[in-house]
């Protein structure tokens, strides 16, 4: 466990490394992120076998993981090169206003260094070399790691590969570091020197280091995603023309990775009297269950299933609501109940459950479908599957209301890592507005400045006339492109 004065030492270095590392050239950086990346993809066996002894989550769904890491790191690279991140504007003086306009110009600049908490069920793509920490490390930011208990080792490992890559690729002293222990996670988040979190956990503990970002002498962003149901909506005519169609990759999608991806689909409004539950049930009949990702998980997945499962108006389509998942895995689970009863008792029937299982929410009209969905807590995805005939704007628009991302005839497990993505969405899905994913994740640890009337001399590059970095730039109100 990280004691407190180390951790003095090792946020005093980072605030240390952040002025070398905001001067230093875009292409530079990139330069350390690719290294790192190619430091982990030689050692991607290695990794696998650390991850697999502490996750049980396999070497094949590990193996991807890993890529998909080391891709997140190669895409920010591409990002800061490609320059348009720093969200360069440039208003020339008019006196001839009314009033007269000075010289205007913004740019984003690096908010410092960055805590960033480790997840548990991605112990790669979302951990110690992960998006928050590659994003962060794209723009400049030194980032203090906490790792979680949950594949302790593993990030220990990690740490070392991502320090020994950007100290050869000559980034500076401090620009990365992992710490360990919950009284150490606490401290990072009130040290003075830290100046954003970036967090992927629970709702309870997301809040509890929400809330002392929030309370310090000098507060700070908390980029937190917490907890997601993602909603999917199946329209009469899609289950009448795909029942079994639908219901195979609804199990596909719950079961994924034992239940335990942040997008999993949490609860499915089917129309009453469809037949879709006799297809479901079906479907899960052959899925498999298997090991949850930590005992603490194992435990509360029982607890969760059996408080749904008494509510009076909740039934059980498929699957053991009485299991030993500490003892002998998760097996799939499927529950369902009316859009009446989630109206009456959202707070108990919406409540996440984190594993294998999803609720199907029987509705009639879509009046009540409507009704129901404006009770869906705040998620990363909502999903709709119709017919091309389907008048389903409402439907659509509510969706949108309640998720960062819609998505219209597939399913909500797996997140692209790409320019366009948004992971995140209305509160508890994220205490933001921005992305963990993506290549606008960068967006969360810089901040703008204006420089008004400024000397030619103390302009920053991507604010100079000659354009030096050759990247796109908004020119009074145009897009320039180099």
């Amino acid at each position: 466990m990280t004691d407190l004065d180390e951790l003095r030492r090792i946020t005093a270095a980072a605030a240390a490394a952040a002025p070398v590392a905001a001067a230093a050239p875009d292409a530079e950086r990139a330069r350390w992120l690719r290294a790192v990346a190619d430091r982990l993809d030689e050692h991607t066996d290695e990794l696998v076998r650390i991850a697999d002894s502490e996750t049980r989550l396999g070497s094949t769904r590990l193996g991807g993981e890993v890529a998909r890491t080391t891709g997140q790191l190669r895409l920010f690279a591409d990002v800061i090169t490609e320059g348009s991140y720093l969200e360069a504007i440039i208003d020339h003086a008019d006196p001839s206003a009314t009033p007269p306009k000075p010289d205007v110009r913004r740019v984003l600049h690096p908010v410092g260094p960055v805590a960033v908490f480790s997840a548990s069920n991605f112990p790669f793509a979302f951990s110690v070399a992960g998006g928050d920490t590659a994003s962060a490390l794209a723009v400049g930011c030194p980032v203090v790691v906490k790792a979680h208990s949950g594949h302790l080792e593993l990030s220990v490992r990690m740490a070392e590969l991502v320090a020994e890559a950007l100290t050869e690729a000559g980034a500076p002293a401090g620009m990365f570091a992992l710490v360990t222990g919950r009284e150490a996670g606490n401290a990072l988040v009130a040290d003075p020197h830290i100046k954003a979190v970036g967090f992927t956990g629970s709702v309870a503990g997301g809040r509890a280091l929400f809330d002392i970002a929030s309370s310090r002498p000098e507060p700070i962003p908390f980029y937190g995603e917490l907890g997601s149901i993602n909603p999917v909506v199946l329209t009469s005519a899609a289950v009448s023309a795909r029942a079994e169609e639908l219901a195979k990759g609804l199990t596909g999608s719950f079961t994924l990775g034992v239940g335990q991806f942040c997008t999993k689909p949490g609860v499915v409004f089917v129309p009453d009297g469809g037949g879709f539950e006799d297809a479901v049930a079906g479907a899960v009949a052959g899925a498999a269950g298997g090991p949850l990702l930590t005992d603490r998980i194992a435990e509360a997945f029982p607890r969760g299933l059996q408080s749904l499962a008494s509510d009076p108006d909740v039934t059980v389509v498929a699957g053991p609501v009485e299991q030993d998942a500490a003892a002998e895995g998760a097996q799939p689970v499927v529950l369902a109940t009316t859009a009446r009863a989630v109206r009456e008792r959202p707070d108990t029937l919406l409540e996440e459950v984190f594993g294998p299982t999803t609720l199907l929410i029987r509705y009639g009209s879509e009046e009540e479908l409507l009704g129901a969905l404006a009770e869906v807590p705040g998620s990363l995805t909502a999903t709709l599957h119709a017919e091309a005939d389907d008048d389903v704007a409402s439907i659509v628009g509510a969706l949108r209301e309640r998720a960062g991302r819609v998505v219209f005839g597939g399913w909500p497990t797996g997140v692209a890592v790409n320019w366009a993505q948004h992971h995140g969405g209305p509160y508890p899905a994220t205490t933001s507005l921005f992305t963990s994913v993506g290549a606008t994740a960068a967006r969360r640890f810089q901040r703008p400045v204006a420089y008004q009337s400024a000397p030619a001399a103390h302009l920053p590059p991507a604010l100079q006339d000659d354009n030096p970095l050759g990247i796109p730039r908004r020119v009074d109100g145009v897009i320039v492109l180099p």
